[in-house]
């Protein structure tokens, strides 16, 4: 029976095949090329008609994403501005696009998102995705009601690299996916008395760092029987190898018997922050003290002169994952913060596949003078760092590790990437290990995504980010009432509401007294008393305030909540009532007191 039907259905098939190719002519009558539009149709979550035209799929230095920065400026001259930073050590500069609808307020007076990319060099996407954030913010605005309401409820202060240095010289020189991490400052790792003098080198010429084997009959490795031409497995025990690894390319430069051990630069600018900062004997990559380095003091000084920044979100790579703090076991982390926190990061482990949500000491390592807990624990914002691209996206599954992790990198190369992502094995003459083999990964494989992966990291990334501004504080004041008591006296009652996730100040600020609290002023009229209601339902409940009245006090408005409070003031007129937060903006209202 099953195969009757099945001819059935075939034979239905062809005859509605039959009477589609009768059709056509009749088809084309009514669909003529003229009434065919030229117009292609964009996939959806991309900005239509951008004024600034950038492909995505490949990664821009220094100067190019600068060029990105300055275009769209010059496009959206009403929604950003270009503003310097400071200097690298080299001299390049530091840039900010600062993002807003100033038609709305002036962005200092907006709860507003600081983000950066780059510390780190060689974490090339993590600056494409802040340069990507401002492309789509004003690519969409007007267009996607959600960015719409965000510039003009908020600001944004992006900065794509804070490393230009490290970046600029991954790009341009010879490099392996690792190197000029921290920077170029000099700095002597070997403890000789001379600077840098003995990094990897570019043996054989072809622009990448790769890695070094020597044919050894005692070596701990051989050809992996999968991919024999490419990788080399350790051998048991028991085993025999026939080849011995030297690590990556590269001579004695300075005679000392030791190759690569004083390579450019040799510190971390993610380990120069003030807050949990510790020497180098404690924690490798702190530099000298913290701030030492321009690029940290530049992102200092820039974000002290702006209080209002709320939210905070930094860009590394890879690894996959949405990382809060603290960087050290026993680090502050209050838990009505952290709760925020981890539900912001939920909702981002819905928008990146395979990223997890992790706490930076418990799940990954210790991080002593890391940024972001200095964001937290200096400044009580709320941080993000996201470790961008992960090898789960190579076949959309969880990435195998050691061996079998490599075996799998090396058939996606072969079966996506067509054989490129490899350098293959070359015979080279070294003057201290003789004939040597050089060969393996190009710096621009494993931490980065190839090139048709990467706009989907940039977009899932940013609207990540977007989600977690849209939780920024927003303050309002959500109603007033009047009440005429008599005797030229009369009684305010002010609802105060806070629009978004994230509470105006949040409780580790609150508990150390950070920024300055958050206040309900009244003007206009003389105010006797002013005092605030734990329940709203019960206003017979006053916690009164005892001088300057004024100006009501308030430690914080929590996330989608509400603080009620009444004023007791002589006399009528017009009045003004306004809420002030430097992290959840100002509002104000006027008020007719009869």
């Amino acid at each position: 029976m099953s195969r009757t039907v099945l001819k059935s259905d075939r034979t239905s098939r062809r005859a509605l095949f039959a009477c589609l190719i009768l059709a056509i002519p009749s088809v084309l009558a009514i669909w003529s090329p003229a009434t065919v539009s030229a117009a292609s149709l964009m996939g959806l979550g991309t900005p239509t008609d951008p004024k600034v035209e950038v492909h995505w799929n490949r990664f821009s230095d220094t100067d190019g994403l600068h060029r990105i920065l300055r275009e769209l400026h010059q496009a959206y001259p009403q929604l950003a501005e270009l503003v310097e930073l400071g200097k690298s050590y080299e001299g390049r500069s530091i840039l900010a696009l600062e993002v807003t609808n100033e038609a709305t307020g002036p962005a200092r007076e907006k709860p507003a998102m600081y983000i950066d990319g780059n510390i780190h060099g060689n974490e090339v996407q993590a600056g494409d995705v802040v340069a990507y954030t401002a492309w789509m913010l004003l690519e969409s605005y007007g267009k996607v009601d959600r960015i719409t309401k965000l510039l003009d409820e908020k600001a944004f202060y992006l900065v794509p690299t804070i490393n230009p240095d490290g970046r600029d010289h991954w790009f341009e020189n010879p490099a392996n996916p690792h190197l000029f991490r921290g920077g170029v400052v000099p700095v002597d790792n070997d403890g000789d008395g001379r600077f840098d003098e003995d990094g990897p080198d570019d043996m054989d010429g072809d622009g990448h760092i790769t890695s070094m084997r020597i044919k050894d009959e005692w070596g701990r490795h051989e050809p992996d029987p999968d991919f024999p031409d490419f990788l080399l497995r350790e051998v048991d025990r028991d085993e025999k190898g026939s080849y011995r690894q030297l690590g990556w390319e590269g001579f004695d430069n300075d005679g000392d018997g030791q190759i690569n051990e004083d390579g450019p630069g040799g510190y971390d600018p993610n380990r120069n922050w003030p807050w949990g900062w510790q020497p180098e004997s404690v924690q490798y990559g702190a530099h000298d003290y913290p701030f030492s380095l321009p690029n940290t003091r530049a992102v200092s000084n820039y974000v002290a002169a702006r209080p209002n920044i709320a939210a905070v979100q930094t860009y590394h790579n890879a690894g996959g994952m949405i990382l809060r703090g603290p960087g050290q076991e026993g680090g502050i982390l209050a838990s009505e913060d952290d709760a925020v926190l981890r539900f912001i990061a939920e909702r981002g482990e819905e928008m990146l596949p395979h990223y997890e949500s992790l706490v930076v000491w418990d799940d990954l390592y210790t991080v002593w003078g890391g940024e972001f807990d200095w964001f937290y624990g200096g400044l009580g914002i709320l941080s993000f760092t996201n470790e961008m691209w992960d090898r789960d996206n190579y076949f959309r599954r969880s990435a195998a590790s050691g061996a079998d992790g490599q075996r799998e990198s090396q058939t996606f190369r072969d079966l996506v990437l067509m054989g490129e992502g490899w350098t293959p094995w070359t015979e080279f003459d070294h003057p201290q290990y003789g004939r040597v083999e050089i060969g393996g990964t190009p710096k621009n494989f494993g931490r980065v995504p190839p090139g048709f992966l990467l706009e989907e990291e940039l977009h899932r990334n940013t609207v990540f980010t977007l989600y977690h501004a849209e939780c920024m504080p927003r303050v309002r004041i959500a109603g007033v009432e009047t009440e005429n008591l008599g005797g030229g006296l009369r009684r305010l009652w002010v609802t105060v509401e806070n629009e978004g996730v994230i509470p105006s100040r949040s409780a580790h600020d609150v508990s150390n007294q950070i920024t300055p609290r958050n206040a309900v002023v009244v003007e206009g009229v003389e105010v006797i008393r002013a005092g605030r209601l734990p329940d709203p339902q019960r206003r017979d409940q006053v916690v009164w305030q005892e001088a300057r009245p004024s100006r009501l006090l308030l430690e914080s408005i929590p996330g989608l909540g509400r603080v009620d409070a009444v004023f007791l003031v002589a006399g009528g007129g017009n009045a003004r009532v306004r809420v002030e937060s430097s992290k959840g903006g100002t509002d104000s209202q006027a008020v007719r007191l009869p």
